[in-house]
Parts: C-alpha cells; sequence; structure tokens
C-alpha cells in the first residue's frame, strides 16, 4: 500500500500545532497532525487564560509584541465570543514599587497602541470605595482599571483542531512520532506510533513543522536527528485555586517586590484563580507540577493585599505548565521574552520549521507567520482555495458564528428550545460549545434523554459528544481540560466516569 503524501506534518498539537493546521489547510495544504498526548493537553492547558496585551512586557520594550497580542484580544473574541469574554482588571498601586506616573503611562500606551474598539479603557478608581474595596487590605487608596479578556485555553485549541479536520486535515491525537527522516526523492518519511496500541503508520510529508513545545529541541535532535538551532528555555508557570476571595467580578494584577506580577481572577464562580509563578524549570515538562515554594509564593502575595490570609491549605487545585520560551539569554525568566521565533533548517533538501517561543494570545498570528515561511519554501499550494492570509481572523471558530455581545441570546435560544435546561446549565453548554450546543443536544426532548448524570450535570450526552468529536478519553480530558466540572465532582463521582469511559473504550475496540 502507496504511503499517504502530505504537504505538512506537524509534530505537536497544542494551540500552535492546532492553528497552523487550521491556517494551512484552509489555505489549500494537505496537512497531517500528531499529538503524543491529548490535544492542548500539556502547556496550552496550563495558562492563566488571558487573552491580553502583557502590560509588564512594555517595561522590556517589547512593544511589537505587545500591539499585536492587543489587536488580537478583539480579534479572537471576533471569532470566538463563546470561549473568549472582557475582563475588567484593577492594577493598585503601592508604595515603594512601580511609581503611579509609570502606571499611568503603560496603561496609556495599552489603551492607545493596539487599536481598542470593543474594549472600555483604562479608569482611575479609588479602592477605598465601593465595591473596589472589598476583601482588599486597608492603606490601598489609588488604582487603575483597564480591559483585557479570558479565553477557556484547551478549548481554544480543540475548536482549531475541530475546523482544521472538517476541512479536510488529518488530526492524530494520542499518537507520537517515533522518527523522521529525510526521503530520497526530496521531504520527509514520517513514522508514528499510536499509544495504547503500538500500531505504527508511515507517512511522506514535503515539510515537517516542530510545534512540540517544550519538546522542540528534542524533536529536531532525537527524531529528526540534527542539531537544534535554536534553543528552548523551559519556565515553569504555575497556578493555585481558593475559594472566591470577593463577590464582584473584577480581576486584580498585583505587584510584588521581585518584579513579577500576580493575577487574581474570580474563576468558576464559586473560586479565585492565583497565578501564574515565573522559574527556570530543568525537568522533563511531563512531570511539572507546583511546587509548596511555589504555592507559598502565590499564597503570601495574596495575602499581602487582601485582608484575610490566603494559606495552602485552602487551595483546592493547582495546575503547572512548562512554556517553552526562546532563550535569548535573559538573566531572569520573568524578563525572558515571550516573542515567537521560527527557526527553518533546509538541509537535504528535507525542510523542517521550529516553532520556539510565543503566548497563547498571539498564536494565530504565529501560525501566519509560519505559513509565509511555508510558501516560500513549498511554493502555493497545488490545491488553491479562496481563503488567503487573514482568513482565520475572520472566519468563526466552530460554534462562535454569532457577535460578541449576544452570548445572552443565545442562551436564551437554546433554554426556548430545550426548556428542560437550567439556567446554569444552558449558560455552560453555551460557554464552552456555542452554538454546537444544539448539535449536542440534537434529538433530546427532556433531561432523561441525556442519560446518565455523572455529577456537577455531565451527562453521558456530553460524555459521548466529546468522545466522538473532540478527541477525549479520559476523565481528565473531560473534567480538567475540556471543562473544569472536576472541581465540583468527587472522586466517586469522577470515578463511575473513568469506569464508563474504559467500558465506552471496550466497545469501540470491539465494534
Amino acid at each position: 500500500m502507496a504511503e499517504a503524501v502530505y504537504d505538512l506534518a506537524i509534530i505537536g498539537g497544542g494551540i500552535n500545532g492546532c492553528g497552523i493546521a487550521r491556517d494551512a489547510v484552509g489555505r489549500g495544504y494537505s496537512v497531517y497532525l500528531c499529538e503524543k498526548g491529548d490535544l492542548g493537553g500539556a502547556t496550552s492547558s496550563a495558562s492563566t487564560k488571558l487573552l491580553h496585551g502583557g502590560l509588564r512586557y512594555l517595561e522590556h520594550y517589547e512593544f511589537r509584541l505587545v500591539k499585536e497580542a492587543l489587536i488580537e484580544r478583539e480579534t479572537l473574541w471576533g471569532i470566538a465570543p463563546h470561549i473568549v469574554r472582557p475582563l475588567r482588571f484593577i492594577l493598585p498601586y503601592s508604595k515603594g514599587l512601580r511609581p503611579a506616573w509609570m502606571l499611568r503611562l503603560g496603561l496609556f500606551i495599552y489603551d492607545h497602541l493596539g487599536g481598542r474598539k470593543l474594549l472600555p479603557g483604562t479608569l482611575r478608581v479609588k479602592l477605598d470605595q465601593g465595591i473596589y474595596a472589598q476583601g482588599l487590605r486597608k492603606g490601598l487608596a489609588l488604582g487603575f482599571e483597564y480591559s483585557d479578556c479570558w479565553v477557556e485555553d484547551n478549548r481554544l485549541v480543540i475548536l482549531n483542531a475541530i475546523d482544521a479536520q472538517e476541512r479536510g486535515a488529518v488530526i492524530a491525537a494520542r499518537t507520537k512520532c517515533v522518527s523522521a527522516k529525510p526521503h530520497g526523492e526530496g521531504g520527509w518519511t514520517v513514522t508514528t506510533e499510536e499509544v495504547g496500541t503500538g500500531i505504527r503508520r508511515t507517512i511522506r510529508a514535503r515539510m515537517v513543522i516542530n510545534a512540540g513545545g517544550p519538546w522542540a529541541s528534542s524533536i529536531v535532535r532525537d527524531i529528526a536527528g540534527r542539531a537544534p538551532r535554536g534553543r528552548v528555555r523551559q519556565v515553569q508557570g504555575s497556578h493555585i485555586v481558593v475559594p472566591k476571595l470577593y463577590d464582584h467580578d473584577r480581576c486584580f494584577i498585583f505587584q510584588n517586590a521581585d518584579g513579577r506580577i500576580v493575577f487574581t481572577i474570580p474563576y468558576e464562580g464559586q473560586y479565585t484563580l492565583i497565578g501564574t509563578t515565573d522559574r527556570d524549570y530543568p525537568g522533563d515538562p511531563a512531570g511539572v507540577k507546583a511546587s509548596p515554594e511555589e504555592i507559598e509564593y502565590l499564597c503570601a502575595l495574596a495575602s499581602s493585599y487582601f485582608d484575610r490570609t490566603v494559606n495552602p491549605a485552602d487551595v483546592v487545585w493547582t495546575y503547572s505548565g512548562v512554556r517553552p520560551l526562546y532563550d535569548d539569554g535573559a538573566s531572569a525568566a520573568q524578563s525572558a521574552t515571550r516573542d515567537y521565533v521560527l527557526e527553518l533548517d533546509e538541509q537535504s533538501n528535507a525542510p523542517i520549521l521550529s516553532i520556539f517561543g510565543g503566548k497563547i494570545t498571539t498564536y494565530r498570528r504565529l501560525a501566519e507567520s509560519a505559513l509565509e515561511r511555508i510558501e516560500q519554501t513549498l511554493g502555493m499550494p497545488a490545491r488553491r482555495t479562496a481563503l488567503e492570509k487573514g482568513w482565520t481572523g475572520r472566519a468563526s471558530l466552530p460554534g462562535g458564528d454569532f457577535k460578541p455581545g449576544e452570548f445572552g441570546m443565545q442562551v436564551a435560544r437554546l433554554k426556548r428550545d430545550y426548556p428542560f435546561l437550567s439556567n446554569e446549565l444552558a449558560t455552560r453548554l453555551i460557554r464552552q460549545y456555542g452554538t454546537r450546543a444544539w448539535l449536542l443536544l440534537s434529538g433530546a426532548r427532556e433531561s432523561s434523554d441525556l442519560g446518565e448524570v455523572f455529577g456537577a450535570d455531565l451527562t453521558q450526552t456530553e460524555v459521548d459528544f466529546q468522545c466522538r468529536h473532540e478527541w477525549a478519553q479520559t476523565a481528565d480530558d473531560i473534567v480538567f481540560r475540556r471543562s473544569k466540572l472536576g472541581l465540583r465532582m468527587s472522586k466517586a463521582e469522577i470515578g463511575r466516569l473513568e469506569n464508563y469511559l474504559r467500558g465506552a473504550a471496550g466497545e469501540l475496540k470491539s465494534a
């Protein structure tokens, strides 16, 4: 049987790999993507969930990166209004840290650098009055309120993958690349292995895209057999979740004496998310987890700004990821560039493009930059389409075919069509699936039609939908990545879900 031949073989199914796959297949390239774990299961699920310009990056003069990111906030809100929403942040002024004039100047630049259209601008606020004073320690009087956006990070990956697949890409989750060797006629012979079954397959590709994130250097060295040109700087970012510290919907961005900043963000209704840390991480990215020192650090910083003490015993959940930053030689982890770098190696007529760095906010622009290098290397695709550069910023991601500001209308419409849904469940389904919620609920006439409820309103119908359409296989995929329902589920409920998934997997194998 002849090997399948693709224009691109993408190694890595995080946000960069899936974003490149979507853009490339939309422009007419044939695409194969493999990911050794769950799609978006590593760095792309461990972000602070923010689409932001990066206010502190202005201090490092990264104006191009900040401008690009500021523009992307509203672009991504426009194409995914179900998983993206605006947030208001409060930046308190603290004596002895960055002076008030510097904060005002930074926020003035922040407001005007990125062509803001929909998001409201900065306000000067009094932190000892009204809702702003809720929970804060006494002595904080002056603050500045500004806008950024929130994104459900794993769902952003999944939606890019769904769109890429629906446009013709092959998306092979839980399939690791074991070797990539130059082919005598040009391009690559790529061998993959399905995790769990050990089944191996071989494909041909004209070009390899290395989107391995923290594993990018090892992919070049161990899989492609070449000397890496760029270097990954592994920076650990950890977050903690505690019972909510205040009732209003504002977020805080707190300064610390070590130069770092930490966010506190209302999270999943009942909690506050606190993060992130920045420290070099020398170990295997697969084994990263929040350390006791990081948990203590985040608790201490939050305690210094709120009128109640936050203790490690209050922490109900932690998550941690390794940011694969480009090693620019910066002395401190928080000073390392968040910009992306693309390294092209064309030796032996077998080109490989490696992605270093980047942030979730600018993944779409990173993909466009990668496509420029791909077009220069491979030429225009044989299968020309009507889609040109920039199309990914105009075409809605799956489920996002409504306008920003119409979220409530979609919830009301879903409740009208499925009256048995509670307001809470209808809101969550629109937040998670957008207009694809109608596909999920198709045929249901009453709540019993949705099957077993595993806990936290997670039904058998929704689980089956994620397994069938979103590459979900494990309980963690469903309740801690594609959603955060695990925070509201008991161990017994999650165990029952795991048992169901094992049975479902067995049925699929025997079918």
